[in-house]
């Protein structure tokens, strides 16, 4: 098992916050040298620069995927109705002041590139049929953070200003919009893009297994982003994981206590790996999604104590069989 975790979490709480122990933060040669160009093209300057007819059909002719399948424009009459709405949206002086805030918040989106294209170049190394989706940006004003497929991944920058900005999405409580930060944003789209080497066993329908489930996400973006802190991976203020490490025996014998590793229920199952602010079954202090931490803990073990690589442990659909192998107890 990982031995004192609560105080190397401590320790690296003071440099760059709390994080699992990696081996190193750095690609090791055969990944960094894995070729891959990762560009962003920024489509909010595209369809917000020149906000007249002729510009915006010039956008939609040039970017047709982007247009059908995120603007869907196969939901308007015709192509002239979907111009005329894009030019009376983007002209809208709320969205125009919007669109220039994040002009200012993202002036370059360079360290955005290098992050995804290190991520990526090492989902390659140990997934060599995994092809980088093209990545768009926009301002969507608020209705779509992340629109992801095989082929495009496109991020709504207005979602991601800082914290404290006068613009913020407003049907989004605080516990969840103090994740839409730029250190949050590449890791949420690697754990999003995990699901698709996230082998499930659809008939077991068990708390356990919804834990596994993001246990095996949350590593899967640890192994292929090292240097991320484990608050930008699971969305936990360091405070939050500090609070967990100090507290895992009890919330380990509260499941145990109240048998819900192989709860059904599916109200039951929402409380521990729902979001919430907080569960309060265990605490009001405890942070909501606990199941979901506790999940990562036991794929953790699991893979350590088995000496697995991360192909194996993503397809391993047997939530019991690593509950069981991983050795998992509170440290």
């Amino acid at each position: 098992m990982i031995a004192n975790r609560l105080l190397s979490c401590l320790m690296a709480l003071l440099l760059l916050g709390c994080s699992r122990s990696t081996d190193t933060c750095t690609l090791p040669k055969e990944i960094e040298e894995i070729a891959m160009d990762i560009q962003i093209t920024r489509l909010e300057k595209v369809f917000f620069e020149q906000v007249t007819s002729d510009g915006i059909l010039t956008g939609l002719e040039r970017y047709p995927a982007f247009a059908e399948k995120y603007l869907l424009e196969g939901e308007f009459e015709d192509r002239s109705a979907f111009v005329e709405e894009i030019v009376t949206l983007h002209n809208d002086p709320g969205m125009q002041e919007l669109y220039r805030e994040v002009l200012i918040h993202y002036p370059g989106l360079e360290d955005l590139e290098n992050m995804f294209e290190d991520a990526f170049k090492s989902i390659k190394y140990f997934f060599p049929e995994f092809e980088p989706p093209i990545i768009y940006t926009y301002v969507s004003g608020f209705t779509n953070d992340i629109y992801l497929t095989k082929d495009m991944l496109v991020i709504s920058l207005d979602y991601f200003l800082p914290n404290d900005h006068r613009f913020q999405p407003v049907e989004l409580p605080q516990y969840i919009s103090r994740r839409y930060t730029k250190e949050h944003l590449v890791p949420t789209v690697i754990t999003a893009i995990s699901s698709w080497f996230n082998k499930t066993d659809l008939k077991d329908n068990t708390l356990l297994a919804e834990m596994i489930f993001y246990g095996k996400s949350y590593h899967f973006t640890k192994q292929v982003m090292p240097c991320t802190p484990d608050e930008f991976i699971i969305g936990y203020t360091s405070e939050d994981i500090i609070a967990c490490y100090s507290n895992e025996e009890m919330i380990y014998a509260h499941f145990i206590e109240n048998e819900l590793f192989y709860e059904t229920n599916p109200f039951e199952i929402r409380k521990y790996t729902g979001e919430a602010p907080f569960t309060d079954e265990i605490s009001l202090d405890a942070p909501g999604r606990i199941g979901r931490w506790m999940g990562w803990n036991i794929v953790d073990d699991y893979r350590e104590n088995n000496a697995i690589g991360l192909p194996e442990l993503m397809k391993q659909d047997n939530a019991r069989e690593i509950f069981r192998l991983s050795g998992y107890r509170p440290r």
